[in-house]
């Protein structure tokens, strides 16, 4: 063994052996990389060797002798300090440093060279224990210096090689998470996959993208746009402004879930099973405003996208996520920063997931969020209580209470479930199986429903907390569905259900079940009803913040109040040339009467000047939001005397911590919900009974053939009895 360590091929095998031991020791003690199944093990174990490789072998190519022993130490060095300041920082952060974490802040880095040693653990010597083994072999010349210089084809080869086992691991990776670098999930995905070098590189290639749009724009640039806002906003429909003015508001997010599940009823052996009965009663209640012709407007940051537009009233990003690309550096005046301005004393997300995954834990700081949240803080996760996305809705409702009841009033809040998520055949286990499958060759299509009632469940189960609480009456409700559920491939096999031809479907019908629904609950209003505007997830930010009493007319949001009389009622795809009117509908290079979904193939004159107005403004809208996106124009903006939000003050660890705190410093002031409840929790007033529990009378057991019988021979009997004459 010294033999081979003593040649230079060896000494770069060796240095590679001890990253790689390394990593799997950072892999398995600080990273938290939610690493499932046999696959995603094989991908972390195999990640460091491909660059690892590449990097030190480097080192091959230099002839002089003590050059080349520098050399390959000096690289194992930098491979070792990235590899242990990543450890360092995730025990802080939970995430991985980032190129414009080291660009953006010079106080992020002195902040962790300050709280190093308070970071530093007894285990971590096991980084460092190589250092005096290998000082000691090459001092006692048990590793000698090897002075043959090593054959410059064979150094191309070792080079080669590496190239290779890159490829093949990124290949991997893909069949893994198909879009891994474009769509940007999750950093976590990107060094479960490819490992922390390949990080770097995917980090500076983000940066280096966000940055060159960025350098391009200026303060001129701010002009057109608020032009634009100028003309496009419209004016608040002064029956509705206000009336939920000082409420907590409370978002709650259906994954997955689309429009046409409100009111529809699965049919399953001769019987009607209705998917969501209770989002249905708040459908048709006179405490709800809901619009069944809102469309998601996502693109591939999907979730992500849907997130950006709620929150910020712009956009996302024609390519990619903006939450990812440009969530954690754009100046951004979102919901949660805003209401903070307007008296709301805290705002939170609740999530089952990693949150890293969207780039969320570094995105909701630069929106201004004081708490999140994530998978971290609620019951540990395992084969009976979550799936692939995260834990299931029910248990992340029960668990996000403990800190809900903890938050200062009036508050912000948004739970984003995840049980309602493709493929909708993993989620549900044990007594929460029982709603019935649909009844089509296509598994997903099949679950979909299932799923779907059991979060249908779950949201019930939260509206009866906070009915149970006594935070219901004081609060508004928002509830919205992400994106499509069943993509557009499927929608053929899903065609019959929804009492259409799969034979005849066409782009029209796509386009319609991109709706989704938008529901807003106000407690003790009468004047809620079902609306048919026309709108898409742009416009729910504006919707809120006027029925809040707050003029969205000086903030650079592109969407409109779907309940103002000004509406233009054009709904805007995110991709160009896509849009939906209550006349028009333009889809996959296809144009239809809205109504009847009758295809245009020869417009006349008059038609042709309408749709090329509605194409204009609708191409207008994205073209602004994506100005400001990509440009960071909310930085030169200062009509709104908003100014920018200091990410730097929120950290989203020991976040109970914080709001204990807080309340202590409040004493008798204190507003959160556990202070007015004279410091007693409300956690047992939370509910949620499974399917099985809900609907006993599916599972109760079949007569016996013997009971059968009998019952049939006294049936026939009395029916005799009955026929007989007096």
């Amino acid at each position: 063994m010294l033999r081979f360590m003593s040649t230079r091929l060896g000494f770069v095998l060796t240095l590679l052996s001890l990253y790689w031991l390394k990593t799997m020791w950072a892999y398995t003690v600080d990273f938290d990389l939610d690493i499932k199944g046999l696959y995603q093990v094989f991908l972390a174990i195999i990640n460091p060797i491909p660059l690892g490789l590449l990097l030190i072998g480097l080192a091959l190519y230099v002839k002089r002798t003590k050059l080349f022993y520098g050399l390959s130490i000096g690289i194992y060095l930098i491979l070792f300090a990235w590899l242990v300041s990543n450890a360092i920082y995730y025990r802080e952060f939970s995430d991985f440093v980032t190129v414009n974490t080291m660009l953006a802040s010079s106080s992020v880095s002195a902040g962790l060279g300050e709280a190093a040693l308070e970071l530093f653990r007894p285990w971590d010597l096991v980084y460092i224990m190589d250092f005096p083994i290998l000082i000691f072999l090459l001092y006692k010349k048990y590793i000698r210096l090897d002075e043959r210089i090593f054959n410059t084809r064979a150094s191309f080869a070792v080079t080669a090689l590496s190239s290779m086992l890159f490829s093949a691991n990124l290949f991997l990776a893909e069949i893994d998470r198909p879009e891994l670098l474009t769509r940007g999930f999750s950093n976590y995905y990107v060094v479960r996959a490819l490992g922390l070098p390949a990080f770097l590189g995917y980090s500076g290639n983000q940066t280096y993208s966000a940055n060159k749009e960025r350098s391009k724009a200026s303060a001129e640039d701010l002009q057109p746009v608020e032009e634009y806002i100028a003309s496009h906003h419209a004016k608040p429909n002064p029956e509705y402004y206000g009336i939920a003015k000082g409420r907590n508001v409370i978002y709650i997010h259906l994954e997955s879930f689309q429009q046409f599940l409100i009111d529809y009823k699965l049919v399953s052996d001769g019987k009607e099973y209705e998917v969501t009965p209770f989002l249905n009663s708040l459908y048709h209640s006179n405490s709800t405003f809901a619009f069944p012709n809102v469309f998601n407007q996502v693109k591939a940051g999907k979730t992500s996208d849907a997130e950006t537009m709620i929150e910020t009233g712009l956009f996302g990003l024609n390519q990619g996520s903006f939450m990812v690309n440009y969530g954690g550096t754009n100046t951004q005046q979102a919901a949660p920063f805003i209401l903070s301005q307007q008296g709301y004393q805290s705002s939170a997300v609740f999530h089952g997931n990693a949150g890293s995954f969207w780039n969320r834990n570094t995105t909701y700081k630069q929106w201004g969020y004081h708490y999140f949240f994530d998978s971290s803080y609620f019951t540990k996760q395992d084969e009976t209580n979550s799936f692939q996305y995260g834990l299931n809705d029910k248990i992340m409702f029960k668990d996000s209470i403990k800190y809900l009841e903890r938050m200062q009033q009036p508050f912000y809040a948004k739970f984003i479930t995840v049980s309602n998520h493709y493929p909708y055949t993993t989620s549900l286990i044990g007594d929460e199986v029982g709603f019935p499958l649909a009844d089509t060759k296509d598994e997903t299509i099949n679950g979909y429903f299932a799923t779907a009632n059991y979060l249908d469940a779950a949201v019930k189960s939260f509206f009866d907390y906070l009915k149970a609480a006594g935070l219901y009456d004081n609060s508004v409700i928002v509830l919205y569905g992400d994106h499509y559920g069943i993509s557009n491939s499927r929608n053929p096999a899903l065609a019959p259900l929804i009492d259409k031809n799969s034979e005849t479907w066409s782009s029209y019908d796509n386009a319609m079940l991109q709706r989704i629904p938008y529901m807003v609950v106000v407690p003790g209003t009468d004047k809620g009803k079902i609306i048919p505007t026309y709108g898409g997830e742009i416009d729910m930010l504006p919707t809120l913040e006027h029925l809040l009493g707050i003029d969205s007319s000086k903030y650079l949001q592109v969407g409109q109040d779907l309940l103002s009389d000004e509406h233009q009622q054009i709904v805007a795809f995110r991709s160009s040339n896509y849009f939906v009117t209550p006349k028009y509908t333009s889809y996959s290079g296809r144009t239809y009467y809205t109504e009847t979904g009758e295809e245009i193939t020869l417009p006349d004159e008059s038609t042709k000047a309408e749709l090329d107005k509605i194409r204009e403004a609708a191409n207008t809208q994205l073209k602004m939001s994506d100005a400001i996106q990509t440009g960071d124009l909310l930085r030169f903006y200062t009509a709104d005397g908003l100014g920018r939000v200091d990410a730097s003050q929120f950290s989203y660890n020991h976040s109970m911590k914080a709001l204990k705190k807080i309340e202590e410093e409040r004493g008798e002031q204190s507003t959160s919900l556990y202070s007015k409840r004279g410091k007693q929790s409300s956690i047992d007033l939370f509910h949620s009974p499974t399917y099985k529990a809900l609907h006993p009378e599916q599972f109760a057991p079949a007569p016996s053939s013997d009971n059968s019988s009998l019952d049939d021979a006294n049936s026939s009997e009395n029916s005799s009895s009955s026929n007989a004459s007096p």
